[in-house]
């Protein structure tokens, strides 16, 4: 009987052994295959159109973690924007230096006359001052965002490039706000000037005074004064609306729409820097006078003469209407 009862005892541990392994062999079968289709980032990516996880706050679009269009939108700011911006500003500062150093710096042919007359007021250089020291700020430290890293890094290793990063950040997003102040303001103040009309063509068929010793009549501001001014108007609002949709993320659109707005905000920007480059080129060394238009908010006669000869009639005009309302009414002689 003793045996008889060990014998059954073998027989039923050797069924619970077989149980046992057939019962384990789809799990262990499971933990072998990391590869399972329910684990694959391409196929969640083709299923899905994106990886999203779960978060606790209010937006829970804020728990995409990954979708396609991220990978363009990386690609882009890491290799195409910085081709697109290297070669504008880049290819800029070439063009006139080049320009430069072939035409030289536009004088004033007549000379001074040691008269001088009021082209900008007060308030005029204060809001042109305003919205130009916010945009080398805006400009510095956007580039910053573009370049810095490959470039800047290098030079002055991580702990400095993170402050000067951190604090670049701040100025961008605070300084933004009274640049887009004095674009409307700019916008406001000189629309009634700026509005193209068919003397521009014939400026910009004379070369506008820059080419050879032409200086073709001109109102107040030139064809190429208006295209700055455009340029600052429609260039300066797109940086805005872009900027501040990326300053206040989720509350117009979705990752998509960001990602959409950095790219046009990046182009934009970095266009707008090759632009302004002209512009300071103009208003400091390429052309003799003219800074003193934002400077001192005067011109010399001569200067007006040459440059804005249908203004500087303009001018005359008005000012021999009022002193001639400010003469005395003639008496009859007794």
């Amino acid at each position: 009987m003793t045996s008889f009862g060990k014998y059954i005892r073998v027989i039923l541990g050797a069924w619970a052994f077989l149980l046992i392994v057939l019962t384990s062999m789809p799990s262990s079968a499971q933990q072998v295959n990391p590869t399972a289709s329910s684990v694959k980032e391409q196929q969640l990516l083709q299923e899905l159109n994106r990886i999203q996880g779960r978060v606790s706050i209010p937006d829970q679009r804020s728990g995409v973690l990954e979708q396609p269009a991220g990978r363009d939108w990386r690609e882009f700011r890491n290799v195409t924007l910085r081709w697109i911006g290297g070669i504008a500003i880049i290819g800029m500062l070439a063009l006139l230096i080049v320009f430069y150093l072939s035409r030289g710096m536009v004088r004033l042919e007549s000379g001074r006359s040691g008269r001088s007359i009021v082209r900008f007021t007060a308030f005029e250089r204060f809001v042109h001052w305003m919205t130009a020291t916010c945009f080398i700020i805006l400009a510095v430290s956007g580039l910053n965002i573009t370049f810095g890293r490959p470039l800047l890094l290098p030079l002055i290793g991580f702990e400095a490039f993170s402050e000067w990063s951190q604090w670049a950040k701040y100025a961008h997003n605070y300084l933004s706000f009274p640049f887009t102040i004095g674009v409307v303001l700019i916008f406001l103040i000189w629309i009634a000037g700026n509005i193209p009309n068919k003397l521009d063509i014939d400026w910009l068929k004379r070369g506008g005074g820059m080419i050879g010793h032409d200086h073709p009549p001109a109102y107040r501001f030139n064809a190429g004064q208006k295209a700055i001014y455009w340029i600052v108007v429609l260039g300066g609002g797109a940086v805005a609306v872009t900027g501040y949709q990326l300053m206040f993320p989720f509350y117009l659109s979705g990752i998509e729409g960001m990602q959409i707005a950095q790219i046009v905000h990046s182009i934009v920007s970095v266009l707008f820097v090759a632009a302004m480059l002209a512009h300071i080129y103009i208003g400091t060394i390429g052309m003799e006078g003219a800074f003193e238009a934002m400077g001192s908010g005067t011109v010399d006669v001569n200067w007006a003469k040459e440059h804005h000869s249908l203004w500087l009639e303009e001018q005359n005009a008005r000012t021999g209407a009022n002193d001639a309302r400010s003469q005395p009414a003639a008496t009859p002689a007794e």
